[in-house]
């Protein structure tokens, strides 16, 4: 059975990854599409299917426009940090991270959470900072059966 989830959620951030370098420009596809492949396969190296997942929506989202600029320490405090939000954070609340190394910073604020046919969802703005340049990303996650959280929408401004 775990392998099984495991497939699924591998599946989710293929399908993740193929939709968000569908939205995109030839360059920014392929960042798009790498960035969710490798922040899938990070997150879930890092802490699971709820990494995995957190992994898969930084990557995918900021992979096409910042994603080169961001380094392995940048993801990985952007996906704890994402995980944490989803999870505990109170809709309304900015959770931040900051690099004091490369100077990067961002933060995941849940903005409404609601139950869709007995599932609990959360709505969500991200935000990135790179050089000065400022990404936000909007979307939708649920929680699954089995606590981790999969994202069901997400846009890219």
């Amino acid at each position: 059975m775990k392998m099984k989830r495991h497939i699924y959620d591998l599946v989710a951030v293929l399908i993740t990854a193929s939709v968000l370098a569908g939205c995109a420009g030839p360059n920014s596809a392929a960042g798009g599409f790498g960035g969710a492949v490798a922040g899938g396969v990070l997150g879930g190296m890092l802490g699971g299917p709820r990494a995995m997942v957190a992994g898969a929506l930084i990557g995918g989202l900021f992979g096409a426009a910042v994603g080169d600029a961001m380094d392995q320490r940048d993801r990985v405090l952007a996906e704890r940090n994402a995980s944490w939000a989803l999870e505990y954070a109170p809709s309304g609340t900015a959770e931040e991270w900051r690099n004091p190394d490369s100077g990067h910073r961002g933060s995941f604020t849940p903005l409404r959470t609601y139950r869709d046919e007995g599932t609990y969802c959360r709505e969500y703005q991200q935000t990135v900072v790179i050089g000065g340049e400022e990404r936000q990303a909007f979307g939708t996650a649920c929680r699954q059966p089995d606590g981790s959280w999969r994202i069901v929408s997400d846009e890219t401004h």
